[in-house]
């Protein structure tokens, strides 16, 4: 990969990986955080939804004034629970033939899992892309890092919340 065309960031969870895989990819809408930094849909009602298999979707679903909005951001191109799921990736203002890639995968410790999260394919876009909001390349690869890294985040703090409850 190019030089700044990737993100990796790495969090690690007090689960095996295949509770891991199936609450990154089933419970993905109680852990993705909400608002507009994060959601399509802002502060509106609605849901991000990961389908499983190769060619599921991820899209969000909103209403907003009474109407009922669904976009696609990715399909899946990899699914291999419980070890890694690979998934194309479109900002809401790409472009027809603009896409980028996220790779999780989903590693074994011996306090549960390590998932790492790879988002590349930002050489491919124009500098002058709205998705960087007028920041240079490091700026806008740093911002998104920082991002991912509040999704992971998200989802540890998920985890350890719910998976707290049910410990006996």
């Amino acid at each position: 990969m190019i030089a700044g065309d990737r993100v990796r960031v790495m969090v690690s969870v007090a689960v095996p990986p295949d509770e891991a895989f199936r609450v990154f990819t089933d419970e993905l809408d109680a852990w993705w955080q909400r608002g507009p930094r994060f959601r399509i849909a802002g502060a509106d009602r609605g849901f991000i939804r990961l389908e499983p298999g190769i060619g599921g979707r991820l899209f969000e679903s909103f209403e907003r004034r009474g109407t009922t909005t669904v976009i696609d951001t990715g399909r899946v191109v990899e699914w291999t629970p419980p070890a890694r799921l690979v998934f194309t990736w479109r900002a809401s203002n790409f472009g027809p033939d603009e896409v980028t890639t996220v790779e999780v995968d989903f590693a074994p410790t011996a306090s549960g899992t390590q998932v790492t999260v790879t988002h590349h394919g930002f050489a491919a876009l124009p500098a002058d892309h709205p998705v960087r909001h007028g920041a240079d390349v490091p700026t806008f690869v740093r911002r998104m890092g920082m991002w991912w890294g509040d999704l992971a985040s998200s989802l540890r703090l998920h985890v350890a919340r719910t998976r707290d409850t049910l410990a006996p």
